[in-house]
């Protein structure tokens, strides 16, 4: 603190007062630091992403036990994270598919009642045992991923995207 010395010759240990004006030029200094801040910060981390860790990111990774897999059913899991359909059919047995429809990259779902894969927003329907487009505006069918089961483990096999 600094002292300030008064006319009677006391000494005053009081701090100088901040006046209105440098108050306001703080409180605008501030406000374009925070703006740039908040404006560089999206910018940066999309030119130097987050380097992710290469362990897991292809190999086989357990999605459940052939219990969760009943026939006629599927389920969407997830796989390095990113969405996979697996699907036990009648006709092909255990199958998995990227959950990432090919029309517009939503997540598509299992259709119980009529026993296919459907995407939501477009109504785009796949074959569950090969992938195939059934009906709808997808350009391609789903991509297919390699399915293990160790005893009444299941696993699905990824590789790098």
């Amino acid at each position: 603190m600094e002292e300030h010395p008064q006319a009677n010759g006391e000494v005053n240990a009081r701090p100088p007062e901040l006046s209105r004006r440098r108050f306001l030029g703080y409180l605008l200094g501030f406000s374009v630091v925070a703006t740039a801040v908040g404006v560089l910060t999206p910018v940066v981390g999309y030119l130097w992403p987050p380097s992710k860790a290469t362990a897991g990111e292809s190999g086989q990774v357990e999605v459940g036990k052939t219990t969760d897999f009943p026939v006629g059913q599927g389920k969407v899991v997830p796989v390095n994270d990113k969405p996979v359909i697996v699907v036990n059919t009648t006709q092909g047995g255990l199958k998995a598919y990227s959950a990432i429809c090919t029309h517009l990259g939503c997540i598509v779902e299992w259709d119980q009642p009529r026993q296919f894969i459907l995407c939501p927003c477009h109504d785009g329907r796949f074959n569950a045992v090969n992938g195939a487009v059934i009906s709808g505006p997808p350009p391609a069918p789903l991509p297919a991923l390699p399915v293990t089961v160790e005893g009444d483990t299941v696993y699905v096999t990824s590789g790098p995207a």
